[in-house]
């Protein structure tokens, strides 16, 4: 073999392989569709980045956590199933200190005291400049790479919103203001505020209900059809296959700082956010006894186990 054939095989090869980049295990879309409890639009489609097919896994996000959780109001003791929200305490809580967060309405929050994340539309943009230049480049193996990744996108978001649960959430108790607080591992305690109502579409029911065998079936497709992109893009020119290869990387760089800057949770027409620095606590009792002394109530605290129980009080409650 000469020495041109061996350098041309060498500069071949790795572009080759530029589609593996669309299956590297990257959470950037599930997180994403976390921290906004699941109201994707369409125009989402436009964002592709690695790890696009793990969409459907957001729920699993928070490692299976259920934190136990009290009402400060009432001593009722429950846990917190909504995995979304438990994701969402992990990130912004901190060991060893109480992160206090309030929930609100989206409707009474105004548009312009919301955050404004400016990178994540850019990587729509690039989808549509990519896809642009590779039709007027006449490269239409990867043109049709790029346009089988958005209809899998799309079908990933219509199963989303489909799954979405807007059902059980508790009976309604208008006018009520709830206080809670959540023990999460790792010693972070976050405390919720806010209406009951409120708080109840954050911490209960089911976020994502169960797929149906339709929806099983639609997004295993899906995730197929990534794979055969993926196969099918070495058919593509040199130039189509570095264009795929620095879009998915910089959306990704995209997706992943649009997440590190979402600094509040959409869930169910409610807004959760953090309110104020976290309080530092030498031990968790002086927290118990802190927050026993403003509630002038104990007994949320014996059932999370948070103090000792004296004589005739009751003890933890086994969730």
């Amino acid at each position: 073999m000469s020495t041109t054939g061996l350098q041309d095989r060498i500069i071949k090869t790795p572009l080759d392989l530029v589609g593996l980049i669309m299956l590297a295990d990257i959470d950037a879309v599930a997180r994403r569709t976390a921290y906004t409890g699941g109201t994707l639009l369409l125009g989402d489609a436009l964002v592709l980045c690695p790890g696009l097919h793990k969409q459907q896994d957001a729920p699993f996000l928070s490692k299976g956590e259920y934190p136990a959780c009290a009402a400060l109001t009432t001593g009722y003791v429950f846990r917190v199933e909504n995995e979304a929200t438990t994701l969402y305490l992990q990130r912004m809580s901190k060991s060893g200190h109480l992160t206090t967060m309030k929930v609100t309405s989206e409707s009474d929050v105004a548009p312009l005291g919301r955050p404004l994340i400016a990178v994540y539309p850019l990587a729509s943009g690039m989808t549509v400049g990519t896809l642009a230049f590779l039709c007027a480049y006449g490269d239409w193996w990867a043109a049709g790479v790029l346009s089988t990744l958005i209809l899998a996108r799309v079908a990933n978001i219509v199963t989303i919103r489909r799954r979405r649960s807007s059902g059980w959430h508790g009976q309604s108790e208008p006018g009520v203001q709830g206080d809670l607080l959540v023990l999460l591992s790792q010693d972070r305690w976050v405390r919720l505020r806010g209406a009951v109502d409120d708080l109840k579409a954050v911490t209960s029911g089911q976020w994502l209900r169960d797929p149906t065998p339709l929806e099983t079936v639609l997004t295993s497709t899906a995730t197929l059809v990534v794979y055969l992109a993926a196969i099918f893009l070495v058919c593509a020119t040199g130039a189509g296959k570095a264009y795929v290869l620095m879009l998915m990387i910089v959306s990704a760089g995209f997706v992943m700082t649009a997440n590190a800057n979402m600094k509040e949770l959409r869930m169910s027409g409610k807004l959760l956010r953090v309110e104020g620095p976290p309080k530092a606590y030498g031990r968790r009792l002086d927290l118990a006894n802190e927050l026993i002394l403003e509630t002038g109530s104990r007994d949320w605290a014996l059932r999370l186990g948070m103090v000792q129980a004296e004589e005739e009080e009751e003890g933890p409650v086994t969730m």
